[in-house]
């Protein structure tokens, strides 16, 4: 029996193809769980600032109370004791506060990482295909130079949060007024510098690579 006829070509990508389409595919999904984690340390920090602000609120209407009803030396013996507990407690909260600010510092510094690699993946292609790029897409429809302008944008945004989150740790701890120790606890927890976009645009790069279904 002859063997059927067939007119189907069959072309093997490269392996280089292979390689920079898994890595975007990973890069994809790190970014998608660098975000979650992110969001995670924000929660936990907004906590502990919001425990700090408290303590100093409460602290002030203390201070504020025992003055009013004692004079003199009896109202500083019991003003020394109850500041020393609140400053133990504060440099607690401080301390726990730094942990957070930290852990967020190496989270950023991954995703600058991740945005190295991925215009790593975009000069390979450029340098195997041109500028032009290649003719039939790693994924869906983008072309790979998306990956790394989406990776850019993101990385701009977390490192301009992560600034406002070192000023905000700085100086809550030291704000004595409690209108802009609440301006510090809202910026920390809505983060101005993180658009709305940063959600859609991780979102977009699950759905090319196939993280998420079309």
């Amino acid at each position: 029996m002859e063997a059927p006829c067939t007119n189907s070509i069959f072309i093997t990508p490269r392996k280089t193809d292979l390689n920079s389409a898994r890595k975007i595919k990973d890069n994809a999904a790190d970014w998608h769980n660098f975000m979650l984690k992110w969001e995670a340390f924000n929660n936990t920090g907004f906590s502990i600032a919001n425990r700090i602000v408290n303590m100093k609120l409460s602290n002030q209407r203390q201070s504020e109370i025992m003055r009013e009803a004692f004079e003199g030396e009896d109202a500083n013996s019991n003003l020394g004791m109850s500041n020393f507990q609140y400053n133990k407690e504060l440099e607690e909260c401080c301390t726990e506060l730094l942990d957070i600010l930290d852990k967020m510092i190496k989270l950023e510094l991954k995703m600058e990482k991740l945005c190295a690699t991925t215009k790593g993946i975009v000069d390979l292609d450029t340098y195997q295909y041109g500028e032009s790029g290649r003719e039939m897409p790693l994924f869906h429809t983008w072309p790979i130079k998306y990956f790394y302008e989406i990776s850019v944008q993101l990385t701009q945004m977390y490192k301009k949060e992560l600034q406002l989150k070192r000023i905000i740790v700085q100086e809550i701890a030291h704000t004595s007024s409690s209108d802009l120790m609440m301006v510090e606890l809202s910026a920390w927890l809505y983060q101005p510098y993180i658009e709305e976009k940063a959600r859609l645009l991780t979102e977009s790069m699950l759905l090319e690579t196939g993280h998420r279904s079309l």
